[in-house]
């Protein structure tokens, strides 16, 4: 499986941005696609993940209620919505795949990984 994500770019606090993530090859039953980002002189931390089947969705706190993550199964592709965005949410962005526990929050229980997609966020 190979993950691209887009969509990311600049934008002044509150504003939107939606990032996409097209998977080739198949997303297996019971997996799910996460977000994470990395600010810089920060640690990469969890976004939001979702079930690839099922859809359910699962966020981090710091972007719940702001941050919508989906996915169209028939396009293998997920989608991060972000709007009310802050300048704190400004990071690279990356989409990852996983075949274990979708609620994951741990970079290492994620098997693929996309290239990142930077996010400035300006006040």
């Amino acid at each position: 499986v190979q993950l691209q994500a887009s969509g990311g770019g600049s934008v002044q606090a509150g504003g939107s941005l939606r990032l996409s993530c097209a998977a080739s090859g198949p997303i297996f039953s019971n997996a799910g696609m996460g977000w994470f980002r990395q600010a810089p002189g920060k640690e990469r931390e969890f976004v939001s993940s979702v079930s690839w089947y099922v859809g359910n969705t699962y966020y981090a706190d710091s972007v719940k209620g702001r941050f919508t993550i989906s996915r169209d199964v028939a396009k293998n592709t997920g989608y991060l919505q972000m709007n009310s965005l802050k300048p704190e949410d400004t990071a690279v962005y990356y989409c990852a795949a996983t075949r274990r526990d979708w609620r994951s929050t741990r970079q290492y229980e994620y098997d693929y990984w996309g290239q990142g997609t930077q996010v400035t966020v300006s006040s």
